[in-house]
């Protein structure tokens, strides 16, 4: 991490600060900047679930608006010419020109469960796709077909990563209930390194604020420091084989809402 100045308009008084950095210190756990233990929070979920990388995040719902930013960024494109007219009125005068176009391959429809939280259309229609609800019985995690995304919202159990985006939510009645929070889990370094980067409006936090350059438009998704640091005194309380915690039967038929119909 680049050099943080904790409390640039002065120290809060210790009656006002959260407790858990210094709770997590008293564990054993060290760190010196407070955004480390965002990435020791990060590490011992991946762990957990058996996979490489963690993302860390302010909800499940913009883990999922992150994963499904990053397939439409890396959606097949497709070239073809065209011949264009160029200056000129009518018929008469310009210069016609053979141009060469590159064209992103129109979005697909993505599939999920019509028994969901309702954020997930929310988030995909957001992120500028259009869904389909299809009557698909599920427990603790599906996919976001056709893409490699998954919403685990309700699933905490050991070696529960089987590949792709696995999106995790630490709401107040999930396993780990942080109270608010999500994080993207995936094997791959080069989607890890842009999620970490759009997550937080694009920053790359190993260099100084005023010498980024700030490679991607971003989002202002972060998990802060005191939200992981709570998510790690609850991982070391929870066992490591769990039920999952909702299923289909647990939400409404979002195919029967107005707003979905429109």
């Amino acid at each position: 991490m680049s050099d943080y100045k904790v409390w640039p308009v002065g120290q809060l008084p210790k009656e006002f600060q959260r407790p858990e950095l210094d709770q997590i210190k008293e564990k054993g756990y060290e760190w010196n900047d407070p955004r480390d233990v965002v990435e020791i929070f990060e590490k011992k979920v991946a762990e957990f679930a058996g996979a490489k990388y963690g993302i860390a995040v302010d909800s499940c719902s913009h883990a999922l608006f992150l994963a499904l930013q990053y397939v439409k960024r890396h959606l097949p494109k497709e070239e073809g010419t065209s011949v264009k007219k160029l200056g000129g009125i009518g018929t008469h005068g310009g210069v016609w020109k053979k141009i060469q176009e590159v064209k992103t391959v129109p979005c697909p429809t993505i599939k999920i469960p019509k028994y969901t939280y309702v954020s997930v259309p929310m988030q995909i229609k957001h992120a500028g796709f259009e869904y389909q609800f299809k009557d698909i019985k599920w427990n603790g995690v599906y996919q976001l077909k056709p893409f490699n995304i998954f919403d685990g919202a309700t699933r905490w159990t050991r070696g529960m990563y089987k590949g792709g985006l696995h999106c995790l939510s630490f709401q107040i009645k999930k396993r780990v209930p942080i109270g608010r929070g999500g994080m993207i889990l995936t094997d791959s370094l080069r989607e890890a390194n842009y999620l970490r980067k759009i997550r937080y409006d694009g920053r790359d936090l190993d260099i100084p604020y005023m010498n980024d350059d700030f490679e991607y438009m971003g989002w202002h998704y972060y998990m802060t420091p005191e939200d992981a640091a709570r998510g790690i005194l609850l991982m070391d309380e929870i066992p490591s084989e769990n039920e999952d915690t909702g299923g289909w039967e647990n939400y409404s038929d979002l195919s029967e809402k107005v707003i979905f119909n429109e």
